[in-house]
């Protein structure tokens, strides 16, 4: 065998692998998604079977049931509220993290990352009990904020790590300007930083608008603070689970996540590549 044709068998080994581990992660959302549209009486029989008949009326019934208009809008607002300060928080931390070197910097950017070295696991306790202190749980403004202290660390490296491929020449050129550290980066360099910033937003949508645990510890069940994705989990109970609904309510659930993650998923590539092709 040639070393073309082991080269191209490599690939044809490695697409393949590729391919199983998709239909891996695929695979439950498919049955999530076959399963929504059964009766009740299908799913506890065989989870696995193509429905018979298409229901589309359990997703009219938990429209109704779990008011997904209002829990949209809850989730939308959390949403924003969450990714508007991850992204000026930490593009700001970034940009005078690199272009302020000095030893304090230093250790600032070690602090400020070290939390996604710790499991929120271990900290949801303490923090449920500070949050109740402050009055920030049962609140949908404050459970966004909240959101920053996780987000912030992760999207604050991604911003360094891109901040260091910006010429430090822009920022001379507009010092001579007259423009300030702010003034510099709103107007200079913050522009510069759109597909990176894109990356940041779709990532954290995506984890904001799915997350489960955080808002089951800070919000209260009532739907003026409720998410979508907890108001799915009410149908599953101790004792009766409707499981086609709770499919169907899933479906409905991350529906919208997934839609922006269609239409922006090339941003997530050109942010990651960005630095090393600049670079």
């Amino acid at each position: 065998m040639s070393l073309k044709q082991k080269r191209k068998l490599k690939q044809i080994i490695l697409v393949i692998c590729i391919l199983l581990l998709a239909l891996l992660y695929i695979y439950p959302i498919f049955l999530m998604c076959i399963n929504a549209v059964k009766p009740f009486g299908e799913v506890v029989v065989d989870v696995i079977k193509l429905p018979s008949t298409v229901e589309w009326g359990n997703f009219t019934y938990v429209m109704e049931k779990m008011q997904y208009g209002k829990l949209f809008l809850n989730n939308v607002e959390i949403t924003v509220i969450g990714i508007i300060g991850i992204v000026v928080i930490s593009s700001l931390t970034a940009y005078i993290l690199d272009r302020k070197k000095n030893r304090y910097t230093k250790i600032a950017k070690t602090i400020i990352t070290m939390p996604m070295l710790i499991p929120f696991q271990t900290i949801m306790i303490s923090l449920l009990k500070v949050m109740t202190t402050i009055h920030f749980s049962g609140s949908k403004v404050g459970l966004g904020i909240q959101y920053w202290g996780f987000g912030i660390p992760m999207a604050t490296f991604i911003f360094y790590n891109f901040m260091k491929t910006i010429p430090k020449e822009i920022d001379e050129s507009a010092c001579i300007d007259g423009a300030g550290t702010f003034k510099t980066y709103s107007l200079v360099i913050f522009p510069l930083l759109k597909s990176v910033t894109f990356t940041v937003i779709v990532i954290d949508v995506m984890w904001i608008w799915n997350d489960f645990l955080l808002p089951l510890l800070m919000v209260n069940g009532s739907n003026d603070t409720k998410t979508l994705v907890l108001a799915a989990y009410s149908f599953v109970g101790q004792f009766n689970t409707q499981w086609h609904y709770a499919m169907a309510s899933m479906v409905l659930a991350v529906l919208p996540s997934v839609i922006i993650f269609i239409f922006l998923q090339k941003y997530i590539v050109e942010g990651v590549v960005a630095g090393a092709v600049k670079g």
